[in-house]
């Protein structure tokens, strides 16, 4: 059983060093560039790790790279944030390294998505360390437009909770069970989730509230991984799900993402929320993970607690 017990970082404040950290793909400098200038006019100081622009191929450079680099953040303690520059692939393949002792001993505020999930699923197993789940680094004006910056400073920058609201214009919206739950929000991109399974980061979800979010996978696909949570009962005594974005997640067949979410989710006899504008999508927002949260199916919201204090 989940508790609400977590640990929280600092909340950033203005002349904070943030390391920019690339734990799982390679990242483009003049991306990271326009994320550097969006969080120095915040008043942080942003710093590229060592081997923030390495690269192997689809890694940002090899494994033992990718982990100093944590690692250096985490035992620095000049350094009071860790802001990944992307997900892509490769945070699972260095999780393991991480210095657990140096997280618990200066818990700082870890940002990121997609294949970050990874790495706040084990940093959250190692340490019950709250986190983000926000855009990265390497900034791209068009998909996270003003909205999307000032939802991520908030969660970074201040100790007020995060309400978000569900979209009409998101494709989810339409997946919905009413009802309202409460626990802690966990989860991130489903990919991950599913690949967690059989590891020691997968968190025991009884009472979570579980958090799903997707980019370029078909229906088919979608329904093969619920269906793999669900057969390895994974999904059993969720307090609820947030559905946020499925971007470009169709094919050529007439069962949509939101079939197969409707009826994956929808019998698990819990509140199920679609169209929260968390995810891969334009406009993505951020919500802290680890930390309590209120889904409200019916009014279309979910508030969740700060992961800074």
């Amino acid at each position: 059983m989940l508790t609400d017990d977590c640990l929280r970082p600092p909340v950033l404040r203005p002349g904070d060093t943030v390391m920019l950290i690339s734990p799982s793909g390679p990242t483009r400098p003049e991306r990271v560039a326009r994320g550097m200038e969006l969080l120095t006019g915040w008043g942080l100081r942003p710093v590229p790790a060592p081997n923030a622009y390495a690269r192997r191929g689809y890694l940002a450079g090899d494994d033992a790279l990718r982990a100093a680099d944590l690692n250096t953040a985490f035992a620095d303690p000049q350094v009071r944030g860790v802001i990944c520059t992307r997900g892509g692939y490769g945070a699972q393949r260095v999780v393991d390294m991480i210095d657990m002792a140096a997280v618990r001993r200066d818990p700082k505020v870890v940002a990121g998505f997609s294949d970050i999930t990874a790495l706040q699923f084990a940093l959250w197993r190692g340490a019950r360390l709250a986190s983000v789940h926000g855009p990265g680094a390497a900034w791209l004006d068009d998909r996270t437009p003003l909205r999307s910056a000032q939802s991520l400073h908030a969660a970074l920058m201040t100790t007020e909770p995060v309400t978000l609201a569900a979209v009409a214009e998101e494709e989810t919206f339409a997946v919905r069970v009413p009802g309202r739950a409460q626990g802690p929000l966990l989860g991130g991109n489903l990919c991950l989730i599913t690949a967690s399974i059989g590891t020691p980061d997968l968190p025991d979800l009884t009472g979570a509230v579980l958090l799903v979010e997707e980019v370029q996978e078909p229906p088919y696909k979608i329904d093969r991984m619920l269906t793999h949570l669900r057969r390895a009962g994974v999904l059993d005594g969720l307090a609820g799900v947030v559905v946020g974005q499925f971007t470009e997640c169709a094919d050529g067949w007439d069962t949509t993402v939101n079939d197969v979410l409707s009826e994956r989710l929808g019998d698990l006899g819990v509140p199920v929320l679609g169209g929260l504008p968390i995810g891969h999508g334009v406009g993505q927002l951020t919500v802290p993970v680890g930390t309590r949260a209120v889904l409200d199916a019916d009014a279309g919201t979910l508030t969740v607690a700060p992961a800074v204090r």
